[in-house]
């Protein structure tokens, strides 16, 4: 069959005026519907939504802890997150091992490599140093903030060989496999599904002249469908799941940022204590770490990307790299370094097996299997999904700031450098924690820390008085630029995508609409259920966008294998060449 020209334009139907001028309506109004029934359900009284007891024999998914039948969000969401582990968690790893896959071999395909992100004439609009500093930034900043002390702490406990009892937790002999789940929930499966979204993205808004929006990645499969109401659902899926992903994420920030606050002694009444001794942000602190993030990151979106984000994208890798050169100096430095090619020797050995291993509970409680299925729905499913969820923001903004890159040089850079980085970082920081809790320096300090203090419980070991505030000042200012940095960069993406790809001046009106929005998921979700209604609810989000992945990866391979068969028989690619476009 004879190959056809690329199509090069697509008719998303936009507002001609009014409040919505410029916006796809279907897709901007149905988005914000759908977050606000969830911010009014998070935010509703638990009364509201909770009955009698629940009748001798009935599902106990709708059951809270005093036995009463309850349709709260924390109810709900943990039951449907409960459904999803168990069904889902075979799909959630082989799609991940998907992307995988197929960035390597995209990398690899000559013909594919070759291909730019634009036409021939377009070079890159950001040096090396921004873009990355902008990728790594909004992938994955705030996160590893909280997890590259947290994580490697964690799996050094407890991981699939403690559980299998081939090493003892908490011990020497169990390093090696903490880094081994921490390079791997952070490593190349992250990035290869950011980069998926950003190179199906790029390549058709560069090459073809297609809007920088979701539905556009699937035009190869399903042609000028992606006009009317299928386009317009893939879109509403993209951004539901960026709402979720960035309020994970986010979650996560201000719950570290709170605790940063209290360390460097803005007050304890940020916090408080429950009757078990777990500390947790109190709702007053949660009100105020959300003002001044999303104050910060609304007026940062205002000024765009070539100005506010990539200044503070800037600032976030000189800190970065203060930090780490702080943790070089003063931390652990040999056990460190040792943990990191060691740690990535023993990654990329583990993946072959890894990135397709799949547990299964048996149903006994205590069992090896279920320990084995409840530790990795709690780590590796979740993760699945948080960057599933994340990817449509991180995928439209890897787009936006990579035009001219060619496809080989965009998949490994996207892929391999912030990969890299996460490393360093959890193999310099985590491995200074859990070296001074292997020699008894840090006597259960850092252990006997919350998640989102672990850091800074760290810098009170290492330091004296003085220098440990002084160093958590720096890292609660980190923590912000970064927090900001991925707010305003989620609120432009989730305005580009309702504007039918356009970043234009006419999406202004609504960046405080979505900025308040995120403010509330985040605030309304926490006090609702804490970071586990967030966690539940994004693992929810992520299951409809992951299949939409699925669909951009197919659609990519078909556009340039068939790029391919055009250029052998003299036809053009782009859309500067095209003068006529039938189908893809």
């Amino acid at each position: 069959m004879a190959v056809q020209p690329p199509i090069t334009d697509l008719d998303i139907p936009t507002a001609d005026s009014g409040f919505y001028k410029g916006f796809t309506t279907a897709v901007a109004i149905s988005a914000k519907f759908i977050v606000a029934l969830l911010i009014i359900w998070a935010l509703l009284p638990p009364d509201t939504l909770t009955f009698g007891p629940a009748a001798e024999g009935s599902s106990a998914l709708f059951v809270d802890g005093d036995g009463n039948v309850s349709y709260t969000a924390s109810t709900i969401l943990g039951a449907i997150n409960s459904i999803i582990l168990a069904s889902f968690n075979y799909w959630y790893v082989y799609v991940m091992a998907f992307f995988v896959i197929l960035c390597i071999a995209l990398a690899l395909w000559p013909t594919a490599g070759r291909l730019k992100m634009g036409s021939e004439d377009d070079r890159p609009e950001f040096s090396n140093f921004s873009w990355f500093s902008m990728m790594f930034g909004a992938g994955i900043g705030i996160g590893m903030l909280t997890f590259a002390t947290a994580e490697p702490m964690y799996h050094w406990a407890n991981n699939p060989d403690v559980i299998q009892g081939a090493a003892a937790g908490s011990s020497a002999e169990s390093v090696r496999s903490a880094y081994v789940w921490s390079f791997t929930h952070w490593g190349l499966a992250a990035w290869a599904s950011y980069a998926v979204v950003g190179l199906a993205l790029g390549y058709y808004a560069y090459r073809r002249n297609l809007p920088l929006t979701i539905r556009s990645a699937l035009v190869p499969i399903f042609g000028r469908s992606m006009e009317g109401t299928l386009g317009h659902v893939v879109d509403i899926v993209a951004v539901v799941a960026t709402v979720l992903g960035v309020s994970q994420t986010l979650g996560f920030g201000v719950e570290q940022f709170v605790s940063g606050l209290v360390r460097i002694g803005v007050g304890d009444w940020l916090q408080t204590t429950a009757a078990d001794g777990t500390v947790s942000s109190s709702t007053m602190g949660i009100v105020v770490a959300l003002v001044v993030i999303m104050g910060a990151s609304t007026l940062s979106a205002l000024s765009g990307v070539g100005k506010g984000i990539k200044w503070l994208s800037n600032i976030n890798m000189g800190l970065s790299f203060f930090i780490l050169a702080f943790f070089l100096v003063f931390g652990s430095t040999f056990f460190g370094l040792q943990a990191f090619f060691v740690g990535i020797f023993d990654y990329l050995v583990s993946i072959p097996g890894n990135i397709f291993t799949v547990w299964v509970s048996d149903g006994v409680d205590g069992s090896e299997a279920s320990q084995l299925s409840g530790w990795q729905g709690g780590w590796t499913i979740f993760y699945w999904a948080w960057w599933i969820a994340f990817a449509p923001f991180v995928g439209v903004f890897l787009a936006r700031i990579s035009k001219g890159r060619t496809v080989r040089e965009y998949v490994l850079g996207a892929m391999i450098v912030p990969a890299l980085m996460c490393f360093i970082w959890f193999a310099i920081v985590g491995g200074t924690a859990i070296d001074l809790e292997l020699n008894g320096d840090a006597a259960g300090a850092i252990t006997g820390a919350g998640q989102a203090d672990q850091l800074f419980a760290m810098l009170a070991v290492i330091l004296s008085d003085n220098l440990a505030w002084l160093m958590s000042v720096i890292v609660v200012i980190l923590l912000l630029t970064y927090l900001v940095t991925s707010a305003d960069s989620a609120v432009l993406i989730i305005n580009t995508i309702n504007a039918a790809g356009d970043e234009g001046p006419k999406a202004r009106p609504h960046i405080l609409f979505w900025g308040i929005a995120l403010a509330l998921v985040v605030g309304g979700l926490i006090i609702a259920g804490g970071l586990g209604a967030i966690q539940t609810a994004m693992v929810i989000g992520a299951l409809p966008f992951s299949l939409v992945m699925v669909l951009m990866g197919l659609a990519l391979i078909k556009a340039i294998y068939n790029d391919g068969r055009r250029l052998k028989a003299g036809m053009p690619t782009t859309h500067e060449e095209t003068v006529s476009t039938p189908a893809e």
